[in-house]
């Protein structure tokens, strides 16, 4: 193969479009380009960012080899300040967040739930600990 390759598109499942491109508007902050009654799209990180219309119960994550559940998806922010302050915003708009990790590598972790239940892990980039 010629030429550079990327990750284009990142495709999540959803109950329902409109509900959740207003959740991602509102409590992430992103912003919506177009919307119709099976998709929803977003340009987010340099990647076309889906919301797709999908049964109920359906989500991103999967099961490792060792039975625990992880999510499919990781967004990066700026540093540690930057992670803790994204983790307040997201628990005062009322979003589900868990606590911060420290999985044994540089930099930090949380997750986070959206409306229909996928797990969104969010990592403050290698920096150092605060």
């Amino acid at each position: 193969m010629k030429g550079r390759m990327r990750v284009g598109t990142i495709y999540l499942p959803v109950c329902d479009v409109k509900r959740a491109k207003d959740w991602y508007e509102e409590k992430v902050g992103i912003r919506s380009h177009f919307v119709d009654r099976d998709k929803a799209i977003f340009d987010f990180a340099n990647l076309s960012f889906f919301l797709v219309r999908s049964p109920s119960g359906q989500t991103s994550d999967f099961i490792d080899a060792e039975g625990v559940v992880r999510p499919s998806l990781t967004l990066e922010v700026d540093g540690v300040t930057e992670l803790e302050e994204f983790r307040t915003r997201l628990i005062a708009a009322g979003v589900s967040v868990g606590e911060l990790e420290d999985r044994g590598h540089p930099g930090r972790n949380f997750i986070f739930f959206d409306l229909d239940g996928n797990r969104i892990d969010v990592w403050s980039g290698s920096g150092e600990y605060k």
